[in-house]
């Protein structure tokens, strides 16, 4: 077992200047310094410090037996704490953004295989960046399959999302697809996968289930009537909402901020918000119980008429702000923009005397 690093450790021995910079890294309980220094700079970086998905091994009992420990505050141990998550979707199925996207701070990452353009074997770069940057995945599925359950379940996210779940019989098969037998039809190959830590985790099979985060997408007119009984399906832990595809449902695809589309929204958002209060009492009535614990949660995805800020102040408990391939065509578009307003603005100036410059480059 690697031993942890203390409130001061890591310091290189002093080096001469002529042999490059010293490099000294410092970690706390909350953040880990980085503080790199030559005879011309002096630079400090501060990253917070989170765990890793796979920290290290512990013991339980016997040299045979080990188990790895999982994240301290899982997805749904910090909504059953009353957390509202806030989550990025990443559509390109590039490990650098995945990696970008959890060093900036969000709480959890859709790699989205039912847009994007990857599969299993692009998901899994992803998973282990987000790793690196100790943060929780959720494979959101091409299609509510078994089969494509088992091959995203073995590559160990803490969520997973089933698109256009229309009923309570493609709630329940979701959750089953989920669920090893005699409780589910998931397929077994939990020796050898990496959401086992490749057959390490001896803990594996004793908890996977009721840590995973299963989720199931309401995006049709279908799925409106049926709310409350996709909702209550035992083992659904998140009504996701579609807005894009509940439009197109209504005949709205080119008006997903149609009046009638925000209505049916806000309709549904009561009925499963009521449902989750129902819940909360009840588990505050039993004896030791919680008003927090147990779903169904609510999940949204924010639009351009119906930014994040407002669904968290209307009681979602999930909110993911953005795409990862939106925020790139944004900062993209914006920076030409700029440049060629720059452009008309010289041409403007025409002959006139230019005004002094800095000399220096920006570079020093």
């Amino acid at each position: 077992m690697a031993a942890s690093l203390s409130t001061m450790a890591l310091a290189t021995a002093a080096k001469p200047p002529l042999l490059g910079p010293q490099i000294l890294q410092i970690q706390s309980a909350h953040s880990t310094t980085l503080s790199l220094r030559s005879d011309q700079m002096f630079t400090a970086i501060s990253i917070p410090s989170r765990r890793p998905s796979l920290p290290r091994v512990r013991s339980a009992g016997s040299p045979s037996h080990q188990e790895y420990e999982t994240f301290p505050r899982s997805l749904k141990s910090r909504l059953a704490a009353g957390e509202t998550l806030y989550g990025l979707f990443l559509l390109s199925a590039s490990p650098t953004l995945a990696e970008i996207a959890g060093l900036a701070g969000y709480d959890y990452v859709v790699v989205d295989m039912e847009h994007g353009p990857g599969g299993i074997s692009d998901a899994l770069p992803c998973l282990r960046a987000l790793a690196a940057a100790h943060t929780p995945a959720v494979l959101r599925l091409p299609e509510p399959s078994a089969v494509w359950a088992k091959k995203a379940l073995d590559i160990g996210p803490q969520g997973i999302m089933f698109p256009m779940v229309d009923s309570p019989a493609a709630a329940a098969h979701a959750v089953s697809c989920c669920r090893f037998p005699p409780r589910g039809v998931r397929g077994s190959a939990h020796t050898v996968v990496r959401a086992s830590a490749y057959g390490l985790d001896d803990g594996y099979l004793a908890r996977c289930e009721e840590e995973l985060l299963v989720m199931c997408q309401v995006e049709s007119v279908d799925a409106v009537s049926e709310i409350e009984a996709i909702a209550t399906v035992e083992g659904v832990d998140v009504i996701q909402m579609g807005p894009l595809d509940l439009s197109g449902s209504m005949g709205y695809l080119w008006d997903p901020g149609n009046k009638k589309v925000r209505q049916v929204l806000r309709e549904l958002e009561r009925r499963v918000l009521g449902l989750k209060k129902r819940q909360s009492e009840a588990n505050a009535a039993a004896e030791g119980g919680s008003a927090s614990l147990g779903g169904p949660y609510l999940g949204g995805f924010a639009m351009p008429h119906d930014p994040p800020e407002e669904l968290k102040a209307r009681g979602y408990h999930m909110v993911a702000g953005a795409v990862d391939v939106g925020l790139f065509r944004q900062a993209a578009a914006e920076d030409v923009r700029r440049f060629r307003r720059a452009e008309v603005e010289i041409g403007e100036e025409g002959h006139e005397d230019e005004k002094p410059r800095d000399e220096s480059y920006w570079s020093e």
